[in-house]
């Protein structure tokens, strides 16, 4: 029976049929990496430059652009350049690369964002402790907590999928190597290895999720107490802008990875693909940028003394 050491390379989703489409589908991608690029590249020069925004919520922010850059760079140059090039083809090592990853960006993320959530919480709800609870030392913690568990899952399910021996071809029908394509290509039984691993992701990002629920739902019991309108809105527009990113992650990895099998296609997993690997990197540095003033003063003056 041929194994995963017989694949030497794997076929990647085109995304078109013709050149023509093919130039099109580069051209929007790239569209959307550079616009990935420049806003996450402006969020973290603006967060460096500006001292005023040398704050716990800030630097979390910081790391969040970082790991957005890096979750978008992980799939879509290979993408546009076997689009540009009318290709489909990946390395087995770049494949597996490739999952670890998207993989390690996309768990760190999602741990950032719970770490975002603990310290919205702390703000507002426990503001006269807010330096103790979240101070320079404990935002390295949790910053290093959420990278080194990122990295672990990803070792974790790289290394048990990429063991399982694969019978059914090297076609994966996704426009980059993503786990549940490639468990598609493995010998009868064999994903069952891959099961224990998930169950354990599963249970951490069910217990996250249900952390940030709790936590927003202290923060707006907080915040509709509070008697000064301004201070209301001060506390909802630093809260609107990680609640709506958070929303946007889970609702598009939700549909990606709970969607019924019986509505599967290759054309809509493509869709929902893009909607959780490439939208909320391109997004996210807007949605902070259109709530929060005094991220909007400081990309202002970084604009300002640059021209």
């Amino acid at each position: 029976m041929p194994n995963s050491s017989s694949v030497s390379e794997f076929l990647l989703l085109a995304f078109a049929d013709t050149w023509e489409l093919q130039l099109l589908h580069f051209g929007l991608f790239l569209g959307i990496y550079l616009a990935a690029l420049l806003g996450n590249g402006l969020i973290l020069t603006a967060i460096a430059c500006d001292h005023r925004l040398h704050t716990p919520m800030y630097f979390f922010l910081l790391n969040l652009a970082l790991l957005d850059l890096g979750c978008i760079s992980t799939t879509l140059p290979k993408a546009m350049a076997n689009a540009l090039w009318d290709t489909r083809t990946i390395s087995y090592q770049g494949c597996a690369a490739q999952v670890f990853f998207f993989l390690f960006f996309i768990s760190a993320e999602y741990f950032t964002l719970t770490v975002m959530a603990y310290d919205r919480y702390a703000a507002i709800c426990k503001p006269l402790h807010y330096g103790s609870l979240v101070g320079s030392r404990a935002c390295a913690q949790m910053a290093a907590a959420a990278w080194g568990s990122g990295f672990l899952n990803a070792v974790l399910h790289t290394a048990t999928t990429f063991s399982l021996p694969l019978c059914q071809g090297n076609a994966v029908d996704q426009f980059f190597c993503e786990i549940p394509q490639i468990l598609k290509l493995s010998c009868s039984d064999a994903y069952l290895r891959e099961v224990g691993a998930l169950v354990c992701s599963v249970s951490l990002v069910f217990g996250c999720f249900v952390f940030i629920v709790f936590s927003y739902v202290q923060i707006f019991r907080a915040v509709l107490r509070m008697p000064s309108e301004q201070g209301r809105h001060k506390a909802f527009s630093t809260c609107l802008p990680h609640l709506a990113v958070v929303s946007l992650f889970i609702s598009t990895a939700m549909f990606a990875y709970l969607k019924p099998p019986s509505i599967s296609s290759p054309s809509l997993d493509l869709v929902v693909a893009v909607l959780y690997s490439v939208v909320p990197p391109a997004l996210n540095p807007l949605i902070y940028s259109m709530r929060n003033q005094e991220v909007k003063d400081a990309l202002v003056k970084l604009t300002t003394r640059c021209v």
